[in-house]
């Protein structure tokens, strides 16, 4: 039997699905369908513009599936190019006309479609078009289409439709509006059931719903504007323990902690040169005493200037400075996603100003710096994806080809040395210098850039950015710009998705709650409530987070809201706790331990001072973290 590429197996499906589509609903109008990550889609008009349902949906699968029993074979033609439009003309297929006609007079269809991630691709055909092809599947379907395709219908794959979409023509809102079919699409059941399977993981572990249903973030899109998070209070525990986590590293690699502006004037960006390769992505400049001001979109120029305060010499660098810097970006509304895209976020930027001969040593330590991180959350699935700048376009970067092959071999010993998984990708570079971009794949197999490192050639000349060396002589440097947890909004929605909200307890908003069985015990337990919240337990947002369910509901109500709020740990207390002296714990795993206070404290302290779970239960030893990390010997 043969073997078709996946891509031809779904690319052909599609046109099964087409095919099905045309004969439930004859008259409907077809825009474009192709293969896509997993399956295929293809944009449809049903006629009087008739919305397409979940019941119609089933209805066009069981035509697909009757159509594939019937090992109709596809069958190709190539036609001359005035011919195939006024076949397409005698369908009445007007989409099809239109791309046709593009083919004709400029030889491309120039078709911008948006894909599944928002974004808009562009897909051009061979200039001087004369013949195009179009395959037939038997007497049922006939469409304009290059191929290739599988030898008949029943060689299609295995499909469910899974997904109805609004889309425009083209990709243009002023175009005509679509409906788009998502399809599922492999070559075996099995392989269609384990997708489907992974599906609904993608959907429970959604950050936009987990962090709605959990009080993360908000967004009022009426009032404030899209792309705008409100971070909720349990949100802004997250913030807070992220910064502190960083902030500890960074403190141990020797940054020194800044505080810039968020609105600068527009001359600064010229000066940088983002405005050229940004402005489309910049908020319009705001007017103040006739000067433009403008939200800045990063913090490097920012940072230059903290560099510039004052002279520099080689005994200075490197100089590591940090930021918990708010910016904004004009993102297109379609590309906006909950907190992994929005306009504005606050990310855990810093700039390393260094001398030629350090910074491969800098970039190591800042790769470094990543692992150390990721390793702490848990992260083991990721990659190193260098982006290298395409030398036949260097009207998008800075055009010194000497230099930017320097920084390229600086980072290629770097990555090499670090011994860290790598890629590399051409045409994605920053415009200033080659960059290398953290891939994080999530527990459901999704991809996320979560972090960006960047060797910068080019600030040094912008701004003078020079230092003072051993010989008197003034030098220039290089500057690495580094964000190993990428924007709190990014790295949280991350988070949510990699831990389903159940975050380990040095991380969780809700560490500790304390619920009792009659309402005779809640003096006690406010009084337990109060020794915790005071207990000597060190966090980026103070102390332990513990709190109090005293209402009128059941027992079991109390620990099934604890469950669904995924507290850390919950304390029973009743009359046999109290008189054994002792905190009967439920843990999230439904599991149950029983502590001395002084126990509790001593374990859960070390599981937030550490950031390490399974002390409390006991799945993990407590002595190898009971060590006096700051005893003095001298």
């Amino acid at each position: 039997m043969t073997e078709f590429p996946i891509d031809t197996v779904r690319h052909s499906t599609a046109h099964l699905m087409a095919s099905a589509i045309k004969r439930v609903f004859p008259g409907t109008l077809f825009g474009v369908g192709p293969p896509t990550q997993n399956g295929f889609y293809y944009d449809v008009r049903l006629p009087d513009n008739k919305q397409l349902s979940e019941e119609d949906l089933v209805q066009v699968a069981k035509e697909m599936d009757a159509l594939k029993k019937q090992k109709l074979p596809f069958e190709r033609r190539e036609v001359p190019i005035d011919e195939a439009i006024e076949i397409m003309k005698k369908d009445e297929q007007k989409y099809k006309v239109e791309l046709l006609e593009l083919l004709k007079t400029k030889g491309s269809t120039a078709a911008k479609e948006l894909d599944d991630d928002g974004l808009v691709e562009e897909t051009e055909g061979s200039a001087g078009v004369s013949t195009v092809s179009f395959y037939t599947i038997g007497n049922v379907f006939l469409d304009l289409c290059r191929g290739p395709h599988v030898q008949n219908t029943s060689q299609c794959g295995s499909f469910k439709l899974n997904q109805i979409a609004a889309a425009y023509w083209r990709g243009k809102s002023t175009n005509d509006s679509l409906q788009r079919v998502y399809a599922l699409c492999f070559k075996t059941k099995t392989e269609v059931d384990t997708e489907v399977a992974r599906l609904i993981e993608v959907r429970e572990r959604d950050h936009r719903v987990l962090g709605d249903r959990h009080k993360v973030f908000f967004i009022e899109p009426n009032s404030v504007g899209v792309g705008l998070p409100f971070w909720a209070p349990n949100g802004a525990i997250l913030r807070k323990e992220l910064e502190h986590l960083a902030q500890q590293y960074e403190r141990r690699d020797g940054y020194k902690i800044v505080v810039t502006p968020e609105l600068a004037k527009e001359e600064l960006y010229y000066k940088s040169g983002h405005l050229p390769y940004y402005a489309d992505t910049m908020y319009n400049p705001i007017d103040i005493d006739g000067e433009k001001y403008v939200l800045r979109p990063m913090n490097c120029p920012h940072h230059h200037h903290i560099y510039l305060s004052e002279a520099r010499s080689y005994r200075d660098l490197p100089l590591r400075i940090a930021e918990y810097g708010q910016v904004y970006r004009y993102e297109a509304s379609g590309s906006l996603s909950g907190l992994m895209r929005a306009r504005g976020f606050c990310q855990n930027d810093a700039h390393i100003y260094c001398t030629y001969d350090q910074a491969k040593e800098v970039f190591k330590e800042v790769m470094k710096l990543h692992a150390d991180l990721y390793a702490l959350f848990g992260i083991k699935d990721y990659y190193m994806r260098l982006s290298l700048p395409d030398m036949n376009k260097l009207d998008k970067y800075v055009d010194n080809p000497q230099k930017w092959t320097d920084a390229l071999e600086i980072i290629r010993q770097a990555m090499k040395e670090s011994n860290l998984p790598c890629k590399e990708v051409e045409g994605e570079a920053a415009f200033y210098g080659p960059k290398v971009d953290f891939q994080i794949i999530n527990a459901v197999g999704k991809e996320y850039t979560i972090s960006t490192n960047q060797l910068d050639f080019f600030a040094s000349e912008r701004f003078d950015l020079k230092y003072t060396g051993a010989d008197q002589e003034k030098h220039p440097l290089y500057v690495v710009h580094r964000a190993p947890l990428g924007s709190h909004e990014r790295f949280v929605a991350f988070l949510i998705e990699h831990y389903k909200a159940t975050f380990p307890t040095w991380l969780s908003p809700s560490q500790v709650r304390i619920i009792t069985i009659h309402a005779e015990f809640n003096p006690y337990a406010e009084k337990l409530r109060e020794w915790l919240f005071n207990a000597p337990i060190k966090t980026g947002t103070g102390g332990l987070r513990v709190e109090c369910d005293l209402s009128t509901n059941t027992l079991n109500a109390k620990v099934r809201q604890a469950q669904m709020d995924k507290v850390a740990y919950v304390i029973v207390v009743g009359k046999k706790e109290i008189e054994a002296g002792l905190l009967a714990i439920r843990l999230r795993n439904g599991g149950s331990v029983k502590h001395s206070h002084a126990e509790f404290i001593k374990r859960i302290k070390l599981e937030c001072e550490k950031r390490v779970d399974g002390l409390i239960e006991g799945t993990v030893p407590i002595e190898q973290y009971e060590e006096d990390l700051w005893s003095f010997n001298p």
